[in-house]
């Protein structure tokens, strides 16, 4: 039976108390609870079990025994995605829980809660797909040898480390990749959105996965960091903040550790002269409102025509007064809350600093309406130096800053002028003219006309956005390594 008190309504975890490690729930050796508090109302909603350094290490321990001398690798391919079509199964039982968790947790509009707690099943299932039919021994031609494979081999013990904005699709994504490769995997969740790795343990579970194979220990930063310098681990999968990602670079590149990063972005949309005032203004506000601007690929960044910005500013500034602000259970809400107060106090330190260096048109405050919860109102800049603050670092908020040029390749510096690289658009009716300025952006991902991610496709990031890709074949590769064989002559390789 889940335990009362500890989830949030309509989740039934079961040992939200307790750790799992080598196949056993357990106690945490910390004995104290991860408190969940609810952005709509600042009020505990539920509670998990926190790890610390003691729990990190026998998780990490128990991977690598799994890795080392378990079964799980040593599995064919097959048979492995027999046991994980088990997990998928069971995850899709649990759908209507990943949404109300993914509400509670980070107050994630309900109304979209259906979509997205599909969107994480369907990227496990999506990775076990792709990796099933992965070839992981392909024959080359040779002139030195008789004949020449190049193997893939599981990289060993992967960390997964996911954020808290869309724990389940990325989670599920990591687990997916490590399973199907044959790796053994410490799912580490972010503190605040944990019950989503809870669910996969739970499928993990009841799918008959080796004791080991899966692990979950959720920790604060100081336990994680412990986990990331156990030599005991492979690879680090880590989605998250830049800060966190430079952190963990450095540890990994210590000990020349594998590691995979998608990290922030300040992405930018191009307005070419062909779009209209008016779909900018539309689009650019939704784009804005998604998850409350808590979205490492958003399109932050406006850069228009000089002669422009004053009335794309005030058509979106009339969309943005608009938008109806609420909490997350409303079907009617627009814009729901940050996900946490820190997120918050960080959302109106840039405000602040904005109003320094640019024009404040609409927004930066909070709705006057609420009296409870993590709320501020869609805020627009314009006349925004690309130098300044707000148009460098990553907000994660529902702010958009408006950035003016004078020419279209001015257009194109502007938007590569910053250490990110994640996204972008371009906003034009011309698709050619789409094509030809988007191979000039130096981003990982780019689309015509809004912010748009084919989940079947890898995604990832140039300079600070990240290393590597996560999804699609490429994303597969991270999580393996390869090796050459040279043969007197061809044999059985498979």
């Amino acid at each position: 039976m889940a335990q009362a008190g500890l989830n949030p309504d309509g989740v039934f975890v079961k040992n939200p108390d307790k750790v799992w490690i080598n196949g056993e729930w357990r106690a945490p050796h910390s004995g104290r609870m991860i408190e969940l508090v609810s952005p709509n109302t600042e009020q505990v909603v539920g509670a998990v079990a926190e790890a610390d350094e003691v729990d990190m290490d026998a998780a990490v321990a128990a991977a690598r025994e799994a890795f080392d001398r378990g079964p799980w690798p040593r599995m064919s391919v097959a048979e492995r995605n027999a046991i994980m079509e088990k997990i998928a199964a069971h995850l899709r039982t649990r759908e209507p829980e990943a949404a109300k968790a993914w509400t509670a947790q980070m107050g994630g509009l309900a109304a979209g809660a259906p979509g997205m707690a599909a969107q994480g099943v369907r990227q496990f299932e999506m990775m076990r797909e792709v990796g099933n039919k992965f070839e992981y021994v392909q024959q080359r031609e040779t002139q030195v040898a008789g004949a020449a494979y190049i193997v893939y081999e599981p990289v060993g013990v992967v960390a997964a480390i996911a954020p808290w904005n869309a724990p389940f699709a990325l989670m599920g994504s990591k687990v997916a990749c490590a399973l199907i490769t044959g790796c053994t995997v410490i799912m580490k969740p972010s503190p605040e959105t944990p019950l989503e790795a809870y669910l996969i343990a739970e499928a993990c579970e009841v799918a008959g996965v080796p004791a080991g194979v899966v692990n979950l220990v959720c920790g604060h930063r100081e336990a994680a960091d412990h986990m990331v310098n156990n030599p005991g681990v492979d690879k680090v999968s880590f989605t998250g903040s830049t800060a966190a990602g430079k952190r963990i670079a450095s540890v990994m590149g210590s000990r020349i550790g594998r590691y995979t990063l998608e990290l922030g972005g300040k992405s930018a949309a191009i307005v070419r002269d062909d779009f209209s005032t008016e779909e900018t203004a539309k689009l650019m506000t939704r784009t804005i409102s998604l998850l409350s601007g808590q979205v490492c690929a958003m399109l932050s960044r406006l850069i228009v025509p000089r002669e422009r910005q004053d009335e794309i500013a005030d058509a979106i500034a009339a969309e943005m007064q608009k938008v109806k602000i609420g909490y997350s259970d409303d079907p009617e809400t627009q814009l729901g809350p940050l996900a946490m107060k820190r997120q918050l106090e960080r959302v109106e330190m840039y405000i602040e600093e904005g109003k320094k260096t640019a024009d404040l048109v609409t927004g930066g405050g909070r709705p006057t309406h609420l009296n409870q919860g993590y709320f501020i109102e869609p805020t627009l800049f314009k006349n925004v130096d690309n130098k300044s603050r707000i148009a460098q670092e990553e907000i994660f908020g529902p702010v958009l800053s408006i950035i003016p040029v004078d020419s279209e390749e001015e257009a194109i510096q502007v938007a590569n002028d910053s250490n990110y690289g994640l996204s972008g658009s371009v906003l034009t009716k011309d698709p050619q003219a789409a094509f030809d300025i988007a191979r000039q952006v130096r981003t990982g991902g780019i689309a015509q006309n809004g912010l748009k991610a084919d989940w079947n496709l890898q995604f990832g990031g140039y300079k600070q956005s990240g290393i590597g890709r996560e999804g699609g074949d490429i994303g597969l590769m991270a999580y393996l390594e390869s090796k050459v064989m040279l043969m007197d002559e061809a044999v059985n390789a498979h």
